[in-house]
């Protein structure tokens, strides 16, 4: 498995394991731990090391079940973790790096990462307090945070995550160490090319993308919007009514655009003689401007699955074939990197 250093003695591979679904939780519903303990362990003999997960996902259960696969193995791992942006205040942001540690069961985490960027619209998705949507923490205090815990060691490297030009410029500023950005990118969702990936490549940042299958739509799991599951259906990719309630970008959604694409991927991965997963994979791993893609892996088949897309070479006449049917996707959606709120009051810029 190719990886890539992206700061100080930090390495990762090219393909990272996204752990929302480890813990279980009312987004992904029930996950053994046997099977996280499993995708762990075959992950890393297979030579994945990076596991990205958030102070967020499941309430902690995420990073509990983290930690309690790598058992006897922390050492391989290179594990990245995320604080809220309504959490980011400094002494509560430091509080909270606490809890990531202890639930992981580690005294360092390798990457530590503002989850979103602080601002009005961001902040009040992660909290309901009033005093904290009125007086929001500032990204000085924030960076000033993580500076510190760097200088404890009880971080090793500092990231963002979803952070346009604009905020990367800012963090910088207030923080030459930060070094990698997580965002979204895949065959449909297209948006960071524009101007976040040239950023990052002309400023050094590394690039972490996640979404790499949306979550299971590029791997051919569905062959109509109508089986999407309403709570995976909230982006502007679709419908806002398509969502029952849990969309709030108000657009109309590129739905026939995007299954136009995922009909050509069947097609382009039966002639390849691999599914719509590895190719849709294999896409991402293409760029290589991309550092390390995030996969979800619930279950051994998964994994295995996955881990063959990093073999997957793609002849450059595929590559442009892919980028041209996807054109239509996202020249519909727009420049703006933030799938769930109106193009128009993006959390990204």
């Amino acid at each position: 498995m190719e990886k890539r250093r992206i700061a100080g003695g930090i390495s990762v591979s090219r393909i990272g394991i996204g752990c929302w679904s480890f813990g279980g939780g009312a987004y992904w519903g029930p996950q053994s731990q046997k099977d996280v303990e499993t995708v762990v362990h075959r992950a890393l003999d297979g030579g994945i090391n990076f596991f990205d997960t958030a102070r967020m996902y499941n309430d902690g259960d995420s990073e509990r079940s983290l930690g309690a696969a790598l058992k006897n193995r922390r050492d391989r791992a290179v594990i990245c973790s995320k604080v809220s942006p309504a959490k980011a205040y400094y002494d509560t942001l430091r509080a909270e790096c606490d809890r990531s540690l202890a639930g992981i069961g580690t005294d360092y985490i390798d990457i530590y990462m503002l989850h979103w960027p602080i601002n009005h619209m961001s902040v009040k998705h992660f909290t309901s307090d009033p005093a904290v949507i009125a007086n929001p923490p500032t990204p000085a205090e924030a960076f000033a945070a993580l500076s510190d815990l760097k200088k404890e060691g009880k971080i090793r490297a500092i990231g963002v995550s979803n952070f346009g030009v604009k905020q990367m410029t800012e963090a910088i500023s207030l923080c030459p160490d930060m070094c990698v950005n997580e965002i979204t990118y895949n065959i449909i969702s297209r948006a960071i090319e524009t101007e976040i990936m040239p950023f990052c490549v002309n400023h050094g940042i590394a690039l972490i993308t996640s979404m790499t299958l949306m979550q299971g739509i590029l791997a051919g799991s569905y062959k109509t919007a109508e089986e999407i599951p309403p709570h995976q259906a909230h982006s502007r990719h679709f419908k806002n009514e398509r969502g029952r309630g849990t969309s709030r970008h108000r657009e109309e959604g590129a739905e026939e655009e995007i299954f136009n694409v995922l009909r050509i991927l069947r097609d382009i991965s039966a002639q390849l003689g691999i599914t719509p997963a590895q190719l849709s994979a294999a896409w991402v791993l293409a760029n290589k401007n991309v550092d390390c893609a995030l996969v979800g892996s619930r279950s051994e088949y998964q994994l295995a699955q996955n881990m063959a897309s990093a073999s997957v070479i793609l002849p450059d006449e595929i590559t442009e074939q892919i980028n041209a049917v996807s054109l239509p996707a996202l020249k519909k959606l727009g420049s703006s990197a933030d799938y769930y709120e109106n193009s128009a009051g993006s959390r990204i810029y």
